[in-house]
């Protein structure tokens, strides 16, 4: 059984940022020996090519050249260090109080909320949790109906509003049937919305405190999910979520077929939030806890 676990969580890792994997590797490759002229001006731009953007890429270019590597393997083992120290040093395991745990999921529309939800509750489930979900899109007519599907996938109940109602007291109620099924974790599909749209985000806000007057310390996780193939622009994204709700944390969506997973580096860098989920296929099981090291290796490792 463990053997298996373990085949099956290097199987998920094996697949994560295959595509800036590929291109980190093949460009290490033709930078040669980090002895050789022009050796970090060319990585400082194959890691923008990443996306790990400008001051990240130059701060890590920078400490692989402080450790003075002799060969293109050291050279890729001080990457590797180096990714990991500028990470985010906060807690990656979530918070789940013995009571019941309420995770608001929040982000733009077709980031990967609503399947992010499904897998997590399916995760949740097979370590021997109790969770519910809970739709509080009450915007998009199918909505409800698409986290239903996933509820029913991963065999959990599904608390749901009525079509346009308010989502703060959809929110309410579900948390307040949870706790009167005895249930231990609510997760809440919030509607898409972009960062821009203060009024939105603003109800995001106000959501938030209603699950802290259902559930005493709720939300206690707040996670921004993020389409790790949008790159850069998951930066803007967080920095504008960030100031509505305290987030504690991230969601990488899509980062198995991504071009641009270095983007979660620059986020992590600059807002200190930590990455603790990410999604690394279209399978309920797709989902996996974030690992520095893992990751590091997954897109430098030889």
């Amino acid at each position: 059984m463990a053997q298996s676990e373990a085949a099956r969580r290097s199987g998920l890792w094996a697949r994560v940022a295959g595509r800036t994997r590929a291109l980190l590797q093949d460009g290490i490759r033709v930078l040669g020996s980090p002895l050789g002229a022009g050796y970090y001006e060319g990585l400082e731009e194959l890691l923008i090519a990443a996306d790990l953007g400008v001051p990240l890429a130059v701060k890590l270019s920078a400490a692989v050249r402080a450790g003075r590597p002799q060969s293109e393997s050291q050279a890729q083992s001080l990457l590797e260090a180096a990714v990991v120290t500028v990470m985010s040093a906060r807690p990656r395991d979530l918070v789940l109080p013995n009571t019941l745990a309420c995770i608001l999921l929040c982000g733009v529309n077709g980031a990967g909320k609503t399947t992010t939800i499904g897998k997590l509750a399916h995760r949740l489930k097979r370590s021997g949790r109790r969770p519910m979900v809970i739709a509080a899109d009450t915007y998009r007519a199918a909505a409800a109906e698409q986290v239903r599907v996933w509820a029913e996938r991963a065999g959990v109940p599904c608390f749901a509003g009525a079509a346009g109602g308010d989502p703060g007291a959809v929110v309410f109620d579900g948390l307040a049937m949870a706790q009167s099924r005895g249930l231990d974790v609510a997760l809440v599909d919030t509607a898409g919305r972009l960062q821009t749209h203060h009024n939105l985000v603003e109800e995001l806000s106000k959501v938030g405190r209603v699950a802290g007057r259902a559930v005493a310390g709720a939300p206690h996780e707040s996670l921004l999910v993020l389409d790790a193939m949008l790159g850069q622009s998951n930066l803007a994204q967080a920095r504008g979520f960030s100031k509505a709700l305290a987030l504690t944390g991230l969601v990488m969506a899509k980062l198995d077929g991504s071009s641009k997973g270095g983007a979660a580096l620059a986020i992590e860098q600059e807002l200190g939030l930590p990455t603790k989920l990410v999604g690394v296929g279209e399978e309920i099981e797709d989902l996996a806890a974030f690992d520095p090291p893992a990751f590091a290796r997954s897109i430098f490792g030889a």
